[in-house]
């Protein structure tokens, strides 16, 4: 467990970072501001991870899904993050799913001798054809 409360909270850089790209370049934030905001998210975080651990358990499910934590928006109430999110998520799985489809068509290139001389060999025949 966690021996200090402050632990918990967010990288203030990753925060600051959030903020820069919430609001407009003009607005100036102070610094207790970003620790307000940043314990704030911090607490929502943890809120809604102990929702979606009571919706994992309710169902016996020993892992945390997207839905677990979809239906635990529901149920502290804010249904309106629930579409952005689901939206946000497709995107995602679309991603990786790409990479992995890029990662799997690569063929795995031959680093022996004969592969070497084979390539060669296929090389001088696509010149001269």
């Amino acid at each position: 467990m966690v021996e200090r409360i402050e632990d918990l909270n967010l990288p203030n850089t990753s925060v600051t970072r959030l903020i820069k790209e919430a609001i407009p370049a003009d607005v100036k934030v102070s610094s207790e501001c970003r620790i307000a905001l940043a314990r704030a998210t911090s607490v929502f975080v943890l809120y809604l991870t102990t929702t979606a651990t009571t919706v994992a358990q309710q169902k016996n499910h020993k892992s945390l899904t997207a839905d677990h934590v979809l239906k635990g928006l529901e149920e502290i109430e804010f249904e309106s993050f629930i579409q952005p999110l689901k939206a946000e998520l497709e995107s995602f799985r679309k991603m990786i799913k790409s990479r992995k489809d890029k990662k799997a068509a690569k063929p795995d290139s031959d680093n022996t001798v004969e592969g070497a001389v084979l390539d060669l060999e296929n090389m001088e025949n696509m010149q001269s054809s």
